[in-house]
Parts: C-alpha cells; sequence; structure tokens
C-alpha cells in the first residue's frame, strides 16, 4: 500500500481512538499558568493511563517535558526508577513541589488541583469504565507508541506543538515514543467555538481570530497559523507542519536499522 494511504489509515484509525475516548483532551477547561520549572511526564504513548495524563494536560493548557519509555526502552526508563524507585508509568515530576507521582486518577488529581485551582471535573475523572474504552483506543491503534524502536538519541529536546485528542498529533507522538526521542509537548487546545473543526474549515466564517489572551493567539503570533502537530527541532533548524511530513522527517533523521 502507498505511503500515504498508510497514513490516512493510520489517521481514521487515530480518529477512532479519539472517538473511544469521549474527544478528552480537546478544549481547554480551565486555562493554568505555566510553573517556574517545567513538568515531566515519564510517559508511554500508547497508554491509556498515561493517555488520561496528557488529557488532563490539554484541558489545563500545561506544557510538559515528555520522557518517553516505550517497553524495551533504555534511554529514561532507568532514569524514571532512579527518580521515584520504580519503572511504572506514568510517572510525573513536579520539581516545583518536589512531587513524583504514579497512579494516573492521583496525578490527575493533583494537576487540577495545584494548578488549575480546582477539583478535577467529572468528565475528567476516571470511571468504571475508562480503562476498557482506553485500552481498545489503544487496540485500535495496533498499540503504536508502545514498544521501542532503536534510535539516535537528540542533544536537545524536541518541541511539540499538539493537543491529546488530535488524531494527526497522535501520529507523531506515537512515533516520538517508539524512538525514545523526548520532548517538550505544548499544549493548544481549543478554547472557543471558533476553534472547533479543522483549521481549514473553523465553524466561525470570515478570518480566523483566536481568543484574545489565550495562548492560541500567542501561536498566531509566533507562527502566522494555528495548527496541530507542528515541530520544532533546535537539534538541526527544522520546522514543519503536517504529520506525515513529521513523521518522515523523524524516520530519516532519527531512526536506526
Amino acid at each position: 500500500m502507498p505511503l500515504n494511504l498508510l497514513h490516512h489509515a493510520s489517521v481514521v484509525g487515530s480518529v477512532a481512538t479519539s472517538t473511544l475516548t469521549a474527544w478528552r483532551g480537546t478544549r481547554v477547561v480551565t486555562a493554568a499558568v505555566q510553573p517556574p520549572l517545567a513538568l515531566r511526564l515519564y510517559d508511554m504513548e500508547g497508554s491509556p493511563y498515561c493517555r488520561s495524563v496528557r488529557e488532563a494536560l490539554t484541558a489545563l493548557g500545561l506544557d510538559a517535558e515528555i520522557y518517553p519509555c516505550p517497553k524495551g526502552g533504555k534511554r529514561y526508563r532507568a532514569e524514571a526508577k532512579r527518580l521515584g524507585g520504580k519503572a511504572q508509568f506514568p510517572m510525573l515530576l513536579d520539581r516545583n513541589t518536589d512531587t513524583v507521582m504514579y497512579e494516573s486518577a492521583e496525578i490527575i488529581d493533583y494537576l487540577f488541583r495545584t494548578y488549575g485551582g480546582r477539583p478535577t471535573p467529572l468528565f475528567y475523572r476516571p470511571g468504571k469504565f475508562r480503562p476498557l474504552w482506553g485500552g481498545m483506543g489503544s487496540a485500535v491503534r495496533g498499540l503504536r507508541g508502545i514498544t521501542k524502536r532503536k534510535s539516535k538519541k537528540p542533544a536537545q529536546l524536541l518541541q511539540l506543538w499538539s493537543f491529546e485528542a488530535s488524531p494527526y498529533s497522535r501520529l507523531v507522538r506515537e512515533r516520538l515514543t517508539e524512538l525514545e526521542l523526548p520532548y517538550v509537548l505544548h499544549n493548544i487546545g481549543k478554547e472557543q467555538l471558533a476553534d472547533m473543526g479543522p483549521a481549514v474549515m473553523r465553524m466561525k466564517p470570515g478570518p480566523y481570530k483566536p481568543r484574545p489572551g489565550g495562548r492560541r493567539e500567542k501561536v498566531l503570533a509566533q507562527l502566522g497559523r494555528v495548527q496541530v502537530p507542528y515541530l520544532e527541532d533546535p537539534n538541526t533548524g527544522v520546522k514543519m507542519f503536517e504529520s506525515l511530513a513529521i513523521i518522515n522527517y523523524l524516520e530519516d533523521q532519527y531512526a536506526q536499522a
């Protein structure tokens, strides 16, 4: 099958994952102030428990340094174990409060309480069937973003603009995890009705105007458009949109046989 058709099939599967997880991690619920020291999340993209934490990060508009810990990975698993005592994921390290946490539900409550100043909204609390739907969401993607592949380690963290439920961004995050490429996750969830829908088909007619004072307003001023995924690689100076182009770049630049 040609590469673009495979990619389109992956997008369809990623849309199914977002649907199964009720599109949590699409919009900003409570805009948090970024902490002085970046949050660190030791993470596995394909894990439904890690996904729940990333959904909360989007809902709060919080950035985080992501250290991928896929199965078989050696780059950050040992570091996570040294910091927290066990190789269990997700693991959150908050250097602002000297906190290390493991359980996804506890991490989510901590993020909303500490940085949102509120209890966790009902929509983001773990329900009885959330693990089941989350596991199905991972299965639809063929458990991508779980198993390590051989790669070169970058000297500096890559930078990714994304929001959790974005089907296109998920494909890039899966590849970053499999290649154990650490990155700064810049969350730019949707902030208003006019943000809904693809970038080229906003629901509000006329020129797109982001919410004043929101994160998307800053991104528009910085990049000239609001579209995810967007990747910057400070190691090479590359800056690019479009998920397929980004995935091809990561393969060419970092993957090893």
